[in-house]
């Protein structure tokens, strides 16, 4: 955290301020993801029409191999740097609904050539079609092929695991799944980046309202209604907010003070470190939902930040 209060309003930059406005007027303008059917959306951002715009691919770069999982072919989308010191597997966002691994191309080769990481990016499945728990079980998958294989793949057993909303979500619910089912501890660090812990809402997902900056409490609720049932959210395995943390391993936590997630960083860094374990907490005044994806100073501070975290740990 900075030195002085992030969520002081005076501590938001004038840059972020008037991005923030100007992304609030945009977005006032398209429906929002609840009013259309995910297949819509998913075809508007592949076809980038999405609030995000084109899609940036790195075809060039990048390699697309499947592994073989419980309901099929799970792909992976792989970037090798030149130099690996390690692997990262990627977990993306997308309120477990839409989102791809190839959405973020150039963020994730930044990312491998920064920290000297291979990038592992799961397509796992996607609800409301695939529903809990297809999506966390893909991610299991994925993270078990890596450890039986990222010896051969890529010459190191060094293993990092992180993602983005849901993809931080879904990157601890496959930490807990491979120490509590796997008996396997060695991950070596985690970048969880304004992630969903608690899908019964926070204090501060369920006060935001339907103030419309990439996320509301509307779209919070309509995501979560289509991944699970509500008489399971408060199940580990689904919030991992309740769930025994012990034995898990370094970690950062990345949020923005205007995301209604914000509680969800904060409280499971706190729940983190009270599990005797290592844990970071960066809140980055006036940061969005996905605010490290935007044309910001904070995204740059908090993309560069993470790529230091991922080559230290």
């Amino acid at each position: 955290m900075t030195a002085t209060n992030p969520f002081a309003p005076e501590s938001i930059a004038a840059e972020t301020t008037q991005f923030n406005h100007n992304l609030e007027e945009m977005l006032a303008t398209v429906p929002s993801v609840i009013d259309v059917p995910p297949e819509a959306t998913r075809q508007a951002r592949e076809a980038g029409q999405g609030i995000f715009g084109p899609l940036v691919r790195l075809d060039e770069l990048a390699q697309t191999r499947a592994i073989e999982g419980s309901a099929g072919p799970i792909p992976l989308r792989i970037f090798t740097p030149e130099t690996i010191d390690g692997v990262l597997l990627h977990i993306h966002g997308g309120g477990w609904v839409i989102g791809g691994a190839h959405h973020q191309d150039p963020y994730l080769w930044e990312l491998a050539t920064q920290a000297n990481l291979a990038v592992v990016s799961v397509e796992y499945r996607l609800a409301p079609e695939h529903p809990y728990p297809a999506g966390p079980d893909d991610c299991e998958t994925a993270a078990l092929w890596l450890v039986h294989n990222a010896a051969q793949e890529f010459g190191t057993k060094r293993l990092l695991i992180g993602g983005e909303s849901a993809g931080a979500h879904l990157s601890t619910v496959t930490l807990l799944r491979m120490r509590d089912r796997h008996g396997y501890t060695g991950f070596r660090g985690a970048n969880l980046v304004y992630g969903v812990y608690d899908l019964t809402m926070t204090p501060s997902a369920y006060a935001w309202g339907e103030r419309y900056l990439i996320l509301s409490g509307p779209i919070m609720r309509w995501f979560a209604d289509h991944f699970v049932p509500a008489e399971r959210r408060r199940q580990p395995d689904v919030s991992p907010l309740y769930a025994d943390l012990a034995g898990l391993p370094p970690a950062l936590f990345t949020v923005g003070t205007l995301d209604p997630l914000r509680d969800d960083s904060l409280f499971m860094h706190q729940r983190w470190l009270a599990a005797n374990n290592e844990a970071e907490l960066a809140v980055y005044p006036g940061g969005v939902h996905a605010f490290n994806m935007m044309p910001l100073e904070i995204a740059r501070q908090a993309n560069a930040r993470m790529a230091e975290f991922l080559a230290a740990v």
